[in-house]
Parts: C-alpha cells; structure tokens; sequence
C-alpha cells in the first residue's frame, strides 16, 4: 500500500521539476503501473480494500462455525466457551485451517449478527406520584469499632428523584417492610407503583414476561399502603436503571472512604440527613430550574397518602423448652413461665422480638443479630422462684439484674445522704 509521502513525492517530481516516469521510477523504486495510476488519479492516498475473503479451508465448515458461535453467544457469561475452545473443537472434528481464519471470521459474524443488540435504551418519563424503585446494596462500614458488612435498602421516587437510604443487619423479610415504612413515612406518602427485581423476600415464583407469584406478606404490604407491585425481568436491571444509579452515587459519594458508627440508629440518622443535603444542593436532571429537593415538594401532594405503620414481621412458629426460652434465628430469648409445654409464635421486626401464645404477648425483647446469644428477662422467672427460691443465687436471669438493683439501691442511698448534709 503506497503511504501518502511516496504519493506526494511521485506527484511534485511529475508536475513540478517536469521527470519523466522512467526517472520517478528509478528514483523511488516504484513499479510504472504504481506511477501511472498516481499521475492519472487526483486521489492523494490509495487504501487497500478486499472485496471478498476467500476461505479456502474454512469454506466448508462455516455452517458448523456459525452453529456454533450462535450456541455460545447464547449462553451465560460464565459458561460462554473461548474462540481458541471453539477452533480445538472444529480441529478435533477435521478442520485443517488455521486459528487465524476462525478469529477473522468469527469477529466479522459478531458484528453482523449482534449489531441488533447493542446497548441502546429508551428514555423514561414517570408522572408525579406514579412509580417508585427499590434495590438493596452491601456496604463495608466500621460499627462499634468492627469491620461490618451492612445491607442498605434503596428507594427512589421516580419523578422528583428523591433518594431514601436506611441500613439494616439482614435483607431479610421484616427489613424489608421496615424499609417501605420508614421511606413512606419520610415521604409522608406513596406512589401508585412500586418497580422491584425478583427479590426472594417478595416473590415466590417468576413467570414468563412479567408475571409473578408474589409471597403473601408482601401482597398485604402492598394492600396496605395501596402499592401495585411490578417486578422487572430477569438481568435487565436497565428497567430500574434510577435506583441503580443511586446505589453507585452513594457508595462513591457516602461510603468511600468508609464510614465509622457506634450503631445502626446513629447511621441510619446521618444517611437521612445525607439525602435531605444531597437533595437540596444538586439540580433535577430534567426540570432545570429544581432541585431534587424542590421537585420533591411539589411531587409529595400527588403521593398516595400515608397509611400509617404496617405490622411488618415475619412470623415463626418454635417450641418453649423447660428454662423458659425458645431459639430463633441463632439466638435465645427468654418468655413467660406460663407458657412452658406449648408452642409459641416469634414475630420477628427489624429492631425487635415479639412472642405470642394464644394472642398473649408472652414475651418482648430488642432484637439480637449474633449469634449464640441469650437474651433474658428476669421478670419472666419470678413464678419460678416461689417454688425454688434458691435459684436467685445462681440463676443467670438474675446476675445481671441483682448488680443493676444494687446499683440503683446505691445510688439512691447516696442521693438520700446528699439530701440530708443539704439540710
């Protein structure tokens, strides 16, 4: 292929200092033809094109190579078999040719068969009060002075653009009604339309399209707070894509560098905050003249009123054993005397462990997520104690509570003391 400088130099050697073509060739060492074809075109660079490719080998296994490209594009990522598998494949069944010529051809049929499915998207426009998105994300922040891994839930309303974020232990169920509640009483609505992925807390079966079999649970939430759910297809996380964008701003902007807490109630609080600044300070991405903050304000009478609080738990049926505590989620919680030789339901929330027997609360406590952990309460274990008054010694409900009785004692005897110096 001449470059551009020989073609030059064969032109300026012709028209300008008047050589002849015998000469030029001689000078240059180019061939006549090359010379003629310069001086004849007005062209000032000549690029090589083949028209055809022949495929003297490969000729006769195309069909088997086109079969077989269309199979592995067809597959997962993870599954998807290398061009040079593919070529060991085509040698062991009697190709002669070259790894070259398969490489060629196989990224000319990538261009011509996947040029349909490039990533092109179409722009969405959601009405105020019309949608909203929820996502969860796993975080790496320091809590208490350890290295923890933390679920955040997402939600996004969809016009105005207002993020909600909140932090939890799990991703479990109960969180996940926690979530909405806490997002639409901060919002002090919701929307129409609630766009979800197949998350398991909230579908049991995926259909074809868009069809789902959502739990039970989470139909009641959503009757609750008047929310039609719909769910997103499979890996197309595009379908969703303001809720996905959250999740990368807020790892980047809240997250890095990593964040140290005291509890999950003190982060909670500043993740808020952080969206109420966030929201004040950056400008709408279609209403030029708002803020997020501000389209937010407007969007918020258009919201379905708030419903008030769900009763969002996850129920379990567990049996009492014979020291008055039952096992849930790899922990010990302490119930009623009374309720030992029947069964109980633990009503598992987010923050807290309500246990019923017959309708009764037999017994409540703050939630714990170690594990092997006992949570007691010693009022729990005073019917015991008119039978086996010797148990208040060493009875581990009572260890704790003795200290903070005499502690208490203490300190009111001092205050008495205080009290009468004074006077």
């Amino acid at each position: 292929m001449l470059v551009v400088e020989t073609i030059a130099r064969i032109r300026r050697k012709f028209f300008v200092k008047g050589r002849s073509i015998k000469e030029i060739v001689r000078d240059l060492g180019v061939s006549r033809n090359t010379v003629r074809k310069v001086l004849r075109s007005e062209a000032t660079s000549f690029e090589y094109e083949r028209r055809a490719q022949p495929l003297p080998r490969l000729g006769r296994w195309r069909d088997e190579l086109d079969r077989r490209l269309a199979s592995n594009e067809a597959k997962t990522a993870r599954e998807r078999l290398t061009l040079i598998r593919i070529f060991e494949d085509l040698r062991a069944l009697g190709y002669e040719g070259g790894y070259d010529a398969v490489r060629r051809y196989a990224r000319t049929w990538r261009r011509e068969h996947l040029a349909a499915s490039a990533d092109a998207f179409v722009p969405l426009s959601f009405a105020p009060g019309e949608a909203y998105q929820l996502d969860w994300s796993h975080e790496i922040v320091v809590l208490n002075g350890v290295t923890t891994t933390v679920k955040v839930a997402h939600l996004r309303l969809c016009h105005s653009r207002m993020p909600f974020m909140r932090s939890y232990p799990r991703e479990s169920q109960e969180m996940v009604f926690d979530a909405h509640d806490r997002a639409f009483a901060f919002f002090r609505g919701a929307c129409r339309r609630g766009l979800y992925d197949n998350m398991k807390t909230a579908v049991d079966t995926v259909f074809v399209g868009k069809d789902r079999a959502y739990n039970r649970r989470f139909l009641q939430l959503c009757a609750h707070y008047l929310v039609e759910p719909t769910a997103c297809t499979p890996a197309a996380g595009w379908e969703k894509g303001q809720v996905e964008n959250q999740v990368g701003l807020a790892r980047q902007r809240f997250f890095t560098p990593r964040l140290r807490f005291k509890s999950f109630e003190e982060m909670n609080a500043w993740l808020l905050d952080q969206c109420v600044v966030f929201a004040k300070a950056h400008k709408h991405p279609e209403l030029a003249e708002e803020t997020v903050w501000s389209a937010f304000e407007q969007e918020r009478p258009r919201l379905v009123p708030y419903a008030g609080r769900f009763d969002g738990f996850h129920a379990l049926t567990v049996s009492v054993s014979k020291t008055c505590l039952v096992r849930f989620d790899n922990n010990k919680y302490s119930v009623m005397a009374k309720a030992v030789g029947r069964p109980v339901e633990v009503h598992a929330y987010a923050d807290r462990i309500v246990i019923r027997q017959d309708g009764e609360v037999v017994g409540e406590h703050r939630r714990a997520f170690g594990r092997n952990q006992t949570v007691y309460d010693p009022w729990h274990y005073v019917p015991v104690l008119a039978r086996k008054p010797g148990a208040l010694r060493n009875g581990a409900p009572f260890k704790d509570w003795v200290c903070q009785r005499r502690s208490k004692n203490a300190s009111a005897g001092r205050s008495k003391n205080a009290s009468r110096l004074t006077a």
